[in-house]
């Protein structure tokens, strides 16, 4: 019984205390390294690899990277502050890759994340990139390039050191030179999202730990100042779209005083909710908020394009962003003002996913990229995003995959089962929302549907 229960405690989901947002979840080994000042000094990073640093209030921090001529390479910078951290809507996190004479390789100036009108803690993630390809004419050649990572924003009460995520990715030239041209046109239509039961999911605690999730609805409770990570699978030539609904509270929908405890208080939060989207790379796609009263609220990205190699050739920065196929990550922030003006408790939280369309080929690439597997959707991602698990060494893999070990251990049917309930019996008295097993095999599909998306901030 002690074996089922100690297995079933270690199943993925969130840590900590209700009404307690759980740490976010670096990479299982990361290498620590230090940033520094000086760009000569920088700590070498390698593509395919994942790293953890820190960043001060003041002054750059630089790393390095040593690149062939034949690979773009693309590195996100997640930002951490400690919990209770105060932000401003323009604090945020500034990355940039640059050459020998300090020219960014970005199209456009050094890419950025900002907290925005939510002024609300919680990772993000901004992506910088060194492209290459027939119509990439700087930071040319192979070479030593540096990556330069700084805060940016003017809060005063933000003077801890911010945790910080690198990852690290390298995508290789295509065989032969293709056109330059992005897809003429796409069905922008706003789609219609799936309907039905939700299935219960309960979301991870960053990238490493993001849940799969397959077309259909999806459900899970989320704690205000929590941030829950997911993950789905789009190949190429289909279309993602995502919509999320908070559930009402109870409390009513007029402005007023803050309740606390069990009941619900009234009152109004702006940006309550705020829903990002990444591609595989960790370069942003689009945001979507919504303020929230206490009644049932949604909030729905703008319509994107099939997974196309040639949207990367696109004037728009959502269209763009859709270049690679891969696992797309969601994150979803519920604002700490909501238990503040709203009362505790979490709030129920609903998915709308759609991927829509048959997969086609991809583009003949020279090389492989790093990480292996990078851009493309394998049958074992198909299986991993229907059973709702976390990625591969993540060190929280799916409910399956528990039971498996639990089974392997000789532990009889009987107390498996007797532990796995009563410690969901005790998740769900705490949580008194869905259960903490989120992760079983979900129910057939949901019938396609879909939502919406924008653009990630110039990268």
């Amino acid at each position: 019984m002690v074996a089922a229960l100690c297995v079933v405690a270690a199943l993925p989901g969130r840590a900590g205390a209700a009404g307690t947002p759980s740490p976010y979840a670096f990479a299982e080994g990361a290498e620590t390294v230090d940033g520094t000042t000086s760009n000569v000094e920088g700590h070498r990073l390698s593509p395919g690899k994942t790293y953890k640093s820190s960043l001060p209030r003041v002054g750059q921090r630089f790393y390095r990277l040593e690149l062939t001529a034949e690979e773009s390479a693309y590195v996100s910078v997640t930002a951490v502050p400690k919990p209770g951290t105060k932000v401003t809507y323009a604090d945020g996190v500034e990355v940039s890759v640059q050459d020998a004479d300090g020219n960014n390789c970005s199209p456009l100036e050094a890419q950025e994340a900002r907290y925005g009108s939510s002024e609300s803690p919680r990772p993000i993630t901004a992506t910088a990139a060194r492209r290459v390809g027939p119509d990439e004419k700087s930071c040319e050649g192979a070479g030593t390039y540096y990556v330069a990572v700084e805060r940016i924003g003017d809060s005063a009460a933000a003077r801890d050191n911010w945790d910080l995520e690198l990852h690290v990715a390298s995508e290789p030239a295509l065989r032969a030179d293709g056109g330059t041209a992005p897809p003429r046109s796409w069905d922008s239509s706003t789609p219609v999202p799936p309907s039905g039961e939700r299935k219960p999911r309960e979301g991870g605690t960053s990238f490493n730990r993001a849940r799969g999730l397959e077309s259909g609805v999806w459900g899970a409770a989320i704690e205000s100042g929590e941030t829950l990570f997911y993950r789905v699978p789009v190949d190429w030539g289909q279309r993602l779209s995502v919509a999320a609904e908070l559930g009402s509270s109870g409390g009513g929908g007029e402005r007023g005083g803050a309740g606390r405890g069990s009941a619900r208080g009234t009152g109004y939060v702006s940006s309550a909710l705020v829903m990002s989207l990444y591609n595989p790379v960790r370069a942003h796609v689009d945001d979507a908020d919504t303020a929230y009263d206490g009644k049932q609220k949604s909030a729905v990205m703008d319509p994107l394009p099939p997974v196309a190699y040639e949207n990367r050739f696109a004037l728009t920065d959502e269209v763009a962003a859709m270049r690679f196929a891969g696992w797309y990550y969601l994150s979803v922030h519920l604002s700490p003002e909501v238990a503040e003006k709203l009362g505790a408790g979490p709030l129920e939280l609903t998915l709308r996913v759609d991927v829509d369309g048959s997969p086609k080929p991809g583009p003949a690439y020279a090389g492989s990229p790093r990480p292996a597997d990078e851009f493309g959707v394998t049958e074992r991602d198909t299986a991993a995003a229907k059973r709702g698990e976390t990625p591969a060494g993540s060190g929280a893999g799916g409910v399956d995959e528990a039971m498996v070990v639990l089974a392997a251990g000789g532990i009889g049917t009987g107390v498996v089962l007797l532990g796995i309930l009563g410690v969901w019996t005790l998740v769900a008295r705490r949580r008194a929302a869905v259960a903490a097993s989120a992760a079983v095999v979900p129910g057939p599909a949901a019938e396609h549907a879909p939502a919406e998306f924008g653009p990630p901030r110039g990268w």
